[in-house]
């Protein structure tokens, strides 16, 4: 169904929610009820970013990053050359250097990195983006039916 001036994407409203989960509950109340839910969208209204600061960065936790994330990147290219391995001490021996240099690497990235901020970001967080209302649109020849059936979604409890 195209979009015009008179019907908003998604199709008209049939209930907000505060929360996701709460929209999610309702969209899936009108699936048990054998609702097409195919001609429903939960769309995210006022939508803003929260970055939650989970810890001081320092060179240490930034050395200490790259080196886990170098070793992960070492190791998968240490297994892949050790398919062609003749014997298992070659297979043990590519898997260890490419640890090793995937280390190695990975201090030095992390070190470089950290260093190129010029202390401008001393934090690690987490990022995420929510919205403060879910609005649940519905294609307007089934509007109806999924009112009724959120009314009675919402007097359940």
């Amino acid at each position: 169904m195209a979009a015009s001036v008179s019907m908003p994407l998604g199709g008209v409203q049939v209930g907000s929610y505060d929360r996701y989960d709460q929209a999610q509950a309702a969209v899936d109340f009108l699936s048990d009820e054998k609702f097409p839910v195919e001609n429903v969208t939960i769309i995210g209204s006022d939508l803003k970013q929260v970055e939650k600061v989970t810890g001081r960065l320092t060179w240490g936790r930034a050395i200490a990053a790259g080196a886990a994330a170098g070793a992960w990147w070492g190791l998968f290219v240490g297994l892949l050359l050790g398919i062609f391995s003749a014997d298992g001490a070659a297979w043990i021996g590519s898997i260890l250097s490419g640890l090793l240099i995937g280390v190695l690497f990975g201090v030095l990235f992390g070190a470089v990195g950290y260093a190129a901020t010029r202390g401008r970001r001393d934090f690690t967080s987490l990022s995420t983006i929510v919205a403060g209302r879910y609005d649940i649109m519905c294609d307007p020849a089934y509007a109806e039916q999924a009112r009724a059936l959120l009314a009675r979604f919402s007097l359940r409890g």
